[in-house]
């Protein structure tokens, strides 16, 4: 009987593990693809910069075998649907800080990890 709850105990928290850590990581990686809007001084029209720049160019496949995946891809795809990001008409990005401000991440971005 004990072996029995174990295992069940054991099924549930790989489940939650399978549940919480993408939406961990996916968290850490807006908050690192913002700081890295903010160390390229992207956050206006005119400083707008490219993916390549800015570094957030979506790894390769046999890059994503070695080194696992990044989730900084989806963080900026996230950040782009809620308009955090901005694009430009020549396809450069900038982050809208009014949007970062109002969405309160500013405040839980602004420590360094």
């Amino acid at each position: 009987m004990p072996n029995i709850l174990l295992i069940v105990l054991l099924v549930i928290v790989m489940l939650l593990a399978l549940l919480f850590i993408p939406q961990w990581r996916l968290t850490r990686a807006i908050r690192q693809v913002i700081r890295i809007f903010q160390a390229h001084n992207a956050v206006s029209i005119k400083n707008a910069k490219t993916i390549d720049e800015l570094g957030l160019r979506p790894r390769g496949i046999m890059e994503g075998i070695l080194k696992g995946r990044d989730y900084k891809p989806y963080a900026l795809r996230s950040l782009l649907k809620s308009e955090m990001v901005q694009t430009t008409e020549d396809g450069r990005l900038y982050l809208s800080e009014d949007r970062l401000i109002a969405s309160g991440l500013d405040r839980r971005t602004s420590f360094s990890r």
